[in-house]
């Protein structure tokens, strides 16, 4: 069972798998590029990704710094930590809250 739970926040969402995931990889890798490369997307979809995050928050969850190879990077802020943490909270939980259901379906499979 995968939970695909969406924060909305005035018709956009805030926050949801992907960008939960995005978030992760920007925090392992310290760059926006690079975690672009290992979810498969553009880094101009990335991009658009952190900059619909950071303005759907009162604060901004990514910090990026300009400057190419090396001199650049991404970070996520204390916000952006929090708001990760409580994501993966909530995701842990809701199968906690299934976990019963979930094993009465997978009786039912082949």
């Amino acid at each position: 069972m995968q939970p695909r739970l969406r924060l909305v926040n005035r018709g956009e969402i805030a926050l949801g798998p992907g960008k939960a995931d995005l978030l992760e990889a920007l925090a392992r890798t310290g760059s926006l590029a690079q975690a672009a490369r290992e979810m498969e997307m553009s880094y101009m979809r990335a991009w658009s990704l952190v900059r619909t995050m950071n303005v759907a928050f009162r604060r901004p969850l990514v910090t990026m710094r300009r400057g190419g190879q090396g001199r650049g990077g991404a970070a996520l802020t204390p916000t952006g930590e929090r708001v990760l943490a409580h994501y993966r909270k909530m995701q842990q939980r809701s199968l906690r809250a299934v976990a019963e259901e979930v094993t009465a379906l997978r009786r039912l499979l082949r």
